[in-house]
């Protein structure tokens, strides 16, 4: 197996890189979709420059003309690498892995080997909207199992899902957040092991969206769903996309549980077509060499995480944060703003910054926004400034 280097000591915290006038250069979705006034918090982009390592890796692929189509195992020993160091978990087979081109194409492609047209999807709302929004155009239903109001899952009413899902005798998938997009919650060991043991007893196959996996807080551990007990038939989605701020080099893995190895030997070979080389490229060299930019990383948003808890009691004491374990993105409850169910039209007409809305979470998130936490501390500062004035 591939060893990871030792982390780099002293690595900067990247979020303190790149001021705002930088930042306004750049041409992505998060700087070009709302006009120059407005502050944008809002996509899950993050505000650093690239690890080093990346970048190297990258030009040195571009100085060799090396941008033709991707192959090999790289990405999937790197991950397995990972994983063991990062994780303790040494269940990755590369054997039974597959390039992809994104999670979400992932996610679609795993859904299509185990379910069929019309069959159910079930999720736990609030969740990531390309959920409701994948799901649906492939022709499945998407059903929704509301979290719990400790915004964990609820695994009574989980079961019942899974069992009216399933009554007909019907295909049905879970599709899991893990860790969950937006609450930033990271499910336990004994959770995902009670999800396995719900799936395996209702014929339900679960599929794991495990992208925001290398982004937990310190002192949490994150458990791969297919490391716990009954969790054989599962597959799995993961990625260096956001940890390492990789979207624009497009490249996942799909992993499958021992099994499920037959269902993800049936994906059809055209879909290991669509990841970029430079992107496998580009992840496999931040799994295997970009540990330290990624811990000094999880630092920086550690200390943002805390800025923001202190920036609310101080200027919105009525709203009421999640207290995220995992991800880059803080839910926040508004609703005792007396703002309505979409808060985030609010703050963006009145105060020109720009969040997610929680209405297209689904159940459970009218009143909601999510913030990225991605950013400097000044800029997540002037972030709540502007929060604060939309109200006055």
């Amino acid at each position: 197996m591939t060893s990871i280097p030792h982390d780099t000591p002293g690595e900067p915290d990247p979020l303190r890189v790149l001021g705002l006038e930088r930042l306004r250069c750049r041409t992505s979705m998060k700087w070009r979709t709302y006009p120059e006034d407005v502050l944008p918090l809002w996509v899950a982009e993050m505000d650093v420059p690239l690890a080093e390592p990346v970048v190297r890796a990258v030009t040195d692929a571009l100085a060799l003309g090396d941008t033709g189509y991707p192959a090999g195992t790289a990405y999937a020993e790197a991950l397995a690498a990972f994983a063991a160091k990062r994780w303790d978990w040494h269940g990755i087979a590369v054997e039974r892995t597959a390039i992809v081109p994104d999670v979400m194409l992932g996610v679609v492609e795993m859904l299509k080997l185990v379910t069929g047209p019309g069959d159910p999807v079930i999720v736990n709302a609030p969740v990531y909207p390309p959920f409701y929004q994948f799901v649906t155009h492939m022709d499945r239903r998407v059903v929704e199992a509301r979290l719990g109001a400790d915004l964990r899952i609820d695994l009574d009413l989980l079961a019942e899902t899974f069992r009216e899902a399933t009554a007909g005798g019907g295909r049905a998938a879970f599709l899991l957040c893990s860790p969950h997009n937006p609450t930033g919650t990271v499910h336990t060991a004994a959770e995902l092991a009670a999800v396995a043991d719900l799936a395996e007893r209702y014929g339900v196959r679960v599929v794991a969206d495990e992208i925001h996996a290398p982004l937990v807080a310190p002192g949490v551990t994150f458990g791969p769903y297919l490391s716990v007990p009954g969790a054989e038939r599962g597959l799995s989605l993961m990625s260096a996309s956001k940890g390492w701020n990789l979207a624009g080099l497009k490249a996942a893995l799909a992993l499958a549980g021992p099994g499920a190895a037959a269902d993800l030997a049936r994906l059809p070979e055209e879909v290991s077509h669509g990841p970029s080389h430079l992107g496998v490229i580009a992840h496999t060299a931040a799994l295997n060499d970009g540990t330290g930019w990624l811990d000094a990383l999880l630092t920086g948003l550690d200390a943002n995480r805390r800025l923001l808890t202190g920036l609310l009691a101080e200027h919105l004491p009525e709203v009421r944060p999640c207290p995220a374990e995992a991800t880059y993105l803080a839910w926040l409850d508004c609703r005792a703003l007396g703002l309505g169910d979409d808060p985030a039209e609010v703050f963006l007409d009145r105060g020109r910054v720009a969040l997610s809305s929680g209405v297209l979470f689904g159940t459970g998130g009218a009143g909601h926004v999510r913030l990225n936490l991605a950013t400097s501390p000044e800029i997540l500062t002037e972030g709540v400034r502007r929060m604060a004035a939309a109200l006055g």
